[in-house]
């Protein structure tokens, strides 16, 4: 089939965090596998721009990604050099798959997609969760719901999302919307092991010995005040958070963290981290913690079991029900006690947490592969792709 995927940002624009990675990884599995993806994005890295050609494509391991400008709002992605050729090429595709809403890239596919028949699957990304939307640009969103996302949704061939937990969000807007599919993120394998050196932040977070990790974008929605929260329950533990700092929230966390009198025990690296300094760091922590207020995945968390951490999770994190289910590790309700009995339970029982970080591990690798979630993603396309052929031909 001929593919194309259309992005707000892409690599190498790291700091967009996990979605970033996830929509490459899924695009490099489908080019592997034979289909023609392409992949049409912005350069937009934060204030700057990526280093990368303009309106032409780019190889990017088998996948032919095309860079376009966004010189004013830029918030929005909008892009007139992608409008124009959406609008130029859009016929051209088998199946089109729009990730994320609220910005103007997925408008702009959408319309284009309709306008000449093709059939598209959106992937909200976890943006379409009601208290997420309430507690930040309520009324921004809402409008921008009723008036674009909405007739997006409706008019897609499938909704696809990463797990039942974002499934029920989708569903609980009561639009008329077509099928909601749910494929989970793939995962890849840890990198060889390396014999680099250490940054020495990173040499200093993991010299306290054995630790709570929580790797990802430091912003609200992951709440990380709550795990800092349940530190004040968990004499002992030590947490290091790591991530690209969204918005100042490092220094809010800072201050929680003196607040509750547990600043001796929570390192914040604020900067995104890689290569052998992630892999330290992973190997470092005893447990990996996702308190997210709300979560429609958890790549991060999945990395962590691939490794052979245990996972405590909150309900609001989509991977939860796989925590849970393995068992991968605990599950907790989003409360300083009950979090911090979690961390108790977990740090005073380092067997348990070697029997369910294996049990994550094995769990990973026999269904979270790159490849089947390639595959699956690819039927989707076929099916949505002769439903309407089929339509067209009634």
């Amino acid at each position: 089939m001929r593919l194309l995927h259309v992005v707000p940002t892409y690599l190498p624009a790291v700091r967009y965090g996990g979605p970033i990675r996830s929509v490459h990884a899924l695009c490099r599995e489908l080019a592997t596998a034979g289909h023609d993806t392409h992949v049409f994005t912005t350069s937009v890295d934060g204030p700057d721009d990526s280093d990368v050609p303009l309106g032409t494509p780019v190889d990017v391991e088998g996948v032919k990604v095309t860079y376009f400008p966004s010189r004013v709002l830029r918030r929005l992605y909008w892009s007139p050099p992608m409008r124009r050729a959406l609008d130029a090429s859009a016929g051209g595709f088998d199946a089109i798959h729009l990730h994320s809403v609220f910005l103007w890239p997925i408008l702009a596919g959408a319309r284009a997609a309709r306008a000449h028949g093709v059939p598209y699957v959106i992937s909200p990304r976890g943006m379409l969760v009601p208290e997420l939307i309430r507690r930040k640009s309520r009324l921004v969103k809402e409008a921008w719901i009723r008036f674009v996302d909405r007739a997006n949704l409706e008019h897609a061939g499938a909704v696809h999302a990463t797990s039942t937990v974002e499934a029920q969000h989708i569903a609980s807007f009561g639009w008329h919307l077509p099928r909601i599919e749910v494929v989970p993120h793939g995962v890849d394998d840890p990198p060889p092991p390396s014999q680099a050196a250490l940054s020495p932040d990173i040499a200093a977070a993991i010299a306290g010995g054995p630790m709570v990790l929580a790797f990802g974008r430091l912003n609200w929605e992951k709440g990380l005040d709550r795990l800092i929260a349940g530190l004040a329950a968990a004499p002992g533990v030590r947490a290091v958070m790591a991530g690209p700092d969204a918005e100042g929230h490092a220094a809010y966390l800072a201050a929680e963290a003196e607040k509750l009198g547990v600043a001796d025990r929570v390192t914040i690296v604020a900067r995104h981290v890689s290569g052998a300094d992630k892999e330290a760091l992973f190997d470092a922590a005893r447990l990996f913690a996702m308190t997210s207020l709300s979560e429609n995945f958890g790549i991060a968390a999945f990395e962590a079991m691939r490794r052979g951490l245990p996972v405590l999770a909150t309900p609001d994190v989509g991977m939860s029900e796989v925590v849970r289910d393995v068992p991968a590790g605990m599950v907790v309700e989003p409360t300083p006690a009950a979090i911090g009995a979690g961390l108790r339970t977990m740090f005073a029982d380092p067997g348990l947490c070697r029997r369910q970080g294996e049990a994550g591990r094995q769990h990973v690798v026999d269904h979270y592969g790159w490849a089947a979630i390639a595959r699956r993603m690819a039927e989707l396309y076929r099916s949505i792709a002769e439903s309407r052929r089929a339509e067209a031909a009634a």
